[in-house]
Order: C-alpha cells, then sequence, then structure tokens
C-alpha cells in the first residue's frame, strides 16, 4: 500500500441536496463510509474527506464543496496535494441522466457527457484519462420537462428502492476496481446495451452516444452523514451553480 487513490463522489453540498439524483456520488460515497469504516469526516481545503483500505489500497473519500459545476478546483485540490496520477488513482462518481435509473457505466477515460462536474474536473486536470462510475438517474419524464428541476429533486417510489441499490452496486464496483481493475469492474458491474427507445433515458452501456449526453444535457445537473458538509460551509456566490 504506497500511493492513496482518491475516490471522488460528485454532488452538491447543503441538506436541502441530499438525496437528489444529482448527488448519488454522494450517496455512493456514504456507502463506502458505511461499509468500509472510513474515518472522519475532515475538512481538507474545499473538500469534506475520510481516509481507510479499501481493497488493500489506501483510500481517500472525497465530497466536494464547491458544488457541482465547480468540482474540479476540490479535486485538483486533492490530487495535487497527495501527488497522485488521476490516470490509475483516481476514481470519480457522478450522476447521469442518459442511463435508466439503477444503471451502471464505468469507464477508463472519454469526454463530460454533457455533465458539468465532470467537465470541470477534466479542465482543471488538463486530461479525461480517469476512472469514472456513472450511476443512473433517468432522463426527464416528458420532453419538456425542466432538466434542472428533474436532477435537483428526488427519486421516489420503485425507483427510490432501485437507486439505493446501484449505490450498493456503485461500492463493489469501487472495491472491484481497486482489487482486480477497471477491467475487471466494467466486465462485471457495466449494465449490458438496452434498445434505445424513442423519448427514452438513453443506452444503459458504451461510448457511442456521449455527443448525444451533450446535447440532451446542455447544461450539467447537481449525502448522508457520511462525509457531512455541515450544510453551511460551502461558499455561496453568483459564479456557483448547483448544476
Amino acid at each position: 500500500m504506497d500511493e492513496y487513490y482518491i475516490i471522488a463522489g460528485l454532488g452538491n453540498p447543503g441538506r436541502k441536496y441530499d438525496g437528489s439524483r444529482h448527488n448519488v456520488g454522494f450517496d455512493v460515497i456514504d456507502e463506502l463510509v458505511d461499509r468500509f469504516r472510513i474515518s472522519g469526516p475532515v475538512r481538507f481545503g474545499k473538500s469534506m474527506t475520510g481516509k481507510g483500505v479499501i481493497g488493500g489500497r489506501k483510500v481517500i473519500l472525497m465530497k466536494p464543496l464547491t458544488y457541482m459545476n465547480l468540482s474540479g478546483e476540490a479535486v485538483q485540490e486533492i490530487v495535487s496535494y497527495y501527488k497522485v496520477d488521476p490516470a490509475d488513482h483516481l476514481i470519480v462518481i457522478s450522476d447521469d441522466i442518459d442511463l435508466p435509473v439503477g444503471h451502471l457505466r464505468i469507464r477508463k477515460k472519454g469526454s463530460a457527457g454533457g455533465h458539468n462536474g465532470l467537465k470541470n474536473i477534466i479542465q482543471h486536470l488538463g486530461m479525461s484519462e480517469f476512472t469514472r462510475i456513472r450511476v443512473g438517474v433517468g432522463g426527464k419524464p416528458d420532453p419538456g420537462a425542466d432538466l434542472a428541476n428533474h436532477v435537483l429533486g428526488h427519486f421516489t417510489g420503485e425507483d427510490k428502492t432501485v437507486i439505493e441499490e446501484a449505490c450498493r452496486k456503485a461500492a463493489e464496483a469501487v472495491e472491484c476496481i481497486l482489487e482486480q481493475g477497471p477491467d475487471r469492474a466494467m466486465n462485471l458491474y457495466n449494465t449490458a446495451k438496452q434498445k434505445k427507445k424513442k423519448d427514452s433515458a438513453g443506452p444503459a452501456d458504451g461510448g457511442g452516444d456521449e455527443a448525444v449526453a451533450e446535447r440532451k444535457r446542455g447544461q450539467g445537473a447537481a449525502g448522508s452523514e457520511g462525509l457531512s458538509d455541515s450544510a453551511g460551509d460551502a461558499k455561496k456566490s453568483e459564479e456557483i451553480c448547483p448544476l
């Protein structure tokens, strides 16, 4: 166990965003905290963090406190401080409106796919070669619905049960990546492709639809107490946006 692995779950700080579609990255971090008894939380610059061991690897779990559109500031801060290579030692967990609810897609590199959190991380790191786990939260209920309301909204009914299971699977996928590598995790946890339906949320796996995702999202869109930000810690300004 030498270098730390950075596990970043994306979301928005503040209790009003807890449990929202845009905060599933935070929810996966909370699952990891509980499952592996991660220490913390500790404030580190622009993040809440915790340290521990997963799959025999030293890890730092983090929740950016910057709001979604500035996630790269927090990730870059920790990556630089611990001098890790993002290509090998960074895993980012985010929501994806272009995957059906509960579906997972693991990739070792790629574009932001319209997600402002991933976009900002790529911008600050100057590279897109890092492992990411996307958790499907489903598309808008109808084409005319407001995207912000959708992603900042909360799961209900069966979707709530499905997303809770998806967060557990995503946590298992993190452990698999650390123990056996991302290729093995992709084989085990990527949800099989489904035939695309009209006005559906999009494909569940594969990398050919990133451009479609970019157009659909326009602007990217938003935990439990595992690494809580205490609701009031994050800076607020007109430059900060939960989308």
